[in-house]
C-alpha cells in the first residue's frame, strides 16, 4: 500500500516571527506554498514502504532545514504559531480561498492559525480504510503540538477545536468527521449532498455560481479529518497536527501498519473499543458514538486521559512511544514576545530530531 505523506510548517525569521517562506518555494517541486503567507508544505512522493517514506521526508525536511537557515529563516512544527494577530497571517491571493472565506463566515479566520499532517493511502479496499482512518481520529493527541491560541491555552489539542468546531462549526459536513460508510457508493452519496449544501450556502452568501463552480467540485470542497482523493487516488488522513519529524513518521508507520490489517481483513463495527478479530477475522472497530467521545476527550484533556490512552492502546498504539511537542508548552497565557521565543525553540528541536538521525544513519 503506497504511503505518502504533506506536512505544513510556519516559516519564521531568526527573531521568531512569521515570514513567508520566499525562495524556500522554489527548492523543489516537493514544496508547495499554503494558503496563508507564513507557512510551506513538504510533500513526499508515493512510497511502498515505510523505511522508503521515513529517508525520503527526513531528506526533504533537512534540504528546506539547512536552505532555510542560509536564508535567516527556520521551519516551525506547532499546529499553531501561539500567537499571532490576523495581520500576522496573510492569506494568499486565491478565488478558491475567498469564496470558501465567503461561504464559511467569519469563523473561517480561525483555519489560518493551523498547520497540519495529511497521510495519504493507496486507494484498495476502499470501504474498510475509510472507516479504519475514522476510527483512528482521535490518535491525532499523540502528536498534540499545541494549546494556545492567540496567546491563550484554550484546549488541550487546539488545531482540532479550532479547525473542526470553531471554522467549521456551521458547516459540520465540510470539515468535522463523518460516520462509517458501508461503501464508496454511499460515501459518494454524502459527498454529493455536502457539495450542494456548500454550494447553496455560497449563493445565499451572495458567492456567483459560476465562480463557485469553477473552482469547486464535490471531491475538493470537503475538509474533513477522513476524505477520498479522486485524482491522486487515496485515500487521505488529516486529523493530526504538524510536528517534529521523528513523531511523524512514528505516526505514519503505526497508521499504515493499522489500516494495513484493515484493508486485508475488512472491518466490523461494534460495541467494543478493541481492533482485535470480529466476525470471519475482520478487524472490530469501536461504535461511532465512542469515537467521537474519545475525539472529545482527546480536545479537551490530551493523550494523558485514562480515557484517551485506553482507546488509543486498544487500537494498537503505545501512547508512552510518543512524546507530544505540546506537553513542553506552558500552561499560561503567552505574550507575543514569549510565543516567538518558543517557536524559536521549536525550530531548535526540529534541528535536533533531524540531526540525532543523521547521525544515527
Amino acid at each position: 500500500m503506497k504511503t505518502s505523506l504533506e506536512v505544513e510548517y510556519w516559516v519564521v525569521d531568526d527573531d521568531g516571527d512569521l515570514v513567508p517562506p520566499g525562495p524556500l518555494l522554489d527548492l523543489s517541486d516537493q514544496i508547495d506554498p499554503e494558503f496563508v503567507e507564513p507557512m510551506l508544505e513538504i510533500k513526499t512522493t508515493p512510497c511502498s514502504s515505510t523505511a522508503e517514506l521515513r529517508e525520503e521526508f527526513r531528506a526533504l525536511v533537512g534540504q528546506v532545514v539547512d536552505a532555510a537557515r542560509e536564508r535567516d529563516r527556520r521551519l516551525v512544527p506547532l499546529a499553531t504559531p501561539l500567537h499571532a494577530s490576523p495581520t500576522e497571517i496573510p492569506y494568499r491571493e486565491k478565488e478558491g480561498t475567498d469564496l470558501q472565506r465567503r461561504t464559511v463566515g467569519p469563523a473561517f479566520h480561525d483555519a489560518r492559525v493551523c498547520a497540519g499532517t495529511h497521510l495519504h493511502f493507496e486507494q484498495s479496499n476502499v470501504a474498510d480504510q475509510l472507516s479504519a482512518l475514522t476510527a483512528l481520529d482521535p490518535a491525532f493527541a499523540l502528536v498534540n503540538s499545541s494549546s494556545h491560541y492567540r496567546g491563550e491555552r484554550i484546549l488541550e489539542c487546539a488545531r482540532p477545536f479550532l479547525y473542526r468546531r470553531s471554522c467549521y462549526e456551521t458547516c459540520p459536513e465540510q470539515g468535522q468527521l463523518w460516520p462509517y460508510v458501508d461503501s464508496v457508493d454511499e460515501w459518494e452519496r454524502r459527498l454529493e449532498d455536502a457539495y450542494d449544501g456548500f454550494r447553496e450556502r455560497a449563493l445565499e452568501r451572495g458567492v456567483d455560481p459560476d465562480a463557485f463552480d469553477e473552482e469547486f467540485s464535490p471531491y475538493d470542497a470537503v475538509w474533513t479529518p477522513v476524505r477520498l482523493r479522486q485524482a491522486m487516488p487515496t485515500v487521505e488522513w488529516r486529523s493530526p497536527d504538524t510536528a517534529l519529524p521523528s513523531q511523524v513518521l512514528r505516526l505514519a508507520e503505526d497508521v499504515r501498519s493499522i489500516v494495513t490489517r484493515a484493508d486485508a481483513r475488512g472491518t466490523a463495527i461494534g460495541d467494543s473499543q478493541s481492533a482485535a478479530g470480529g466476525p470471519d477475522g475482520a478487524m472490530t472497530l469501536p461504535a461511532f458514538d465512542t469515537v467521537e467521545a474519545a475525539t472529545d476527550a482527546a480536545i479537551h484533556d490530551g493523550v494523558e486521559t485514562p480515557r484517551v490512552r485506553n482507546y488509543l492502546r486498544n487500537l494498537g498504539f503505545t501512547p508512552s512511544a510518543y512524546d507530544p511537542l505540546a506537553n513542553r508548552l506552558p500552561d499560561s497565557r503567552l505574550s507575543k514576545r514569549r510565543a516567538k521565543k518558543l517557536r524559536l525553540e521549536a525550530a531548535t528541536r526540529l534541528e535536533a530530531d533531524l540531526e540525532q538521525r543523521r547521525v544515527r544513519a
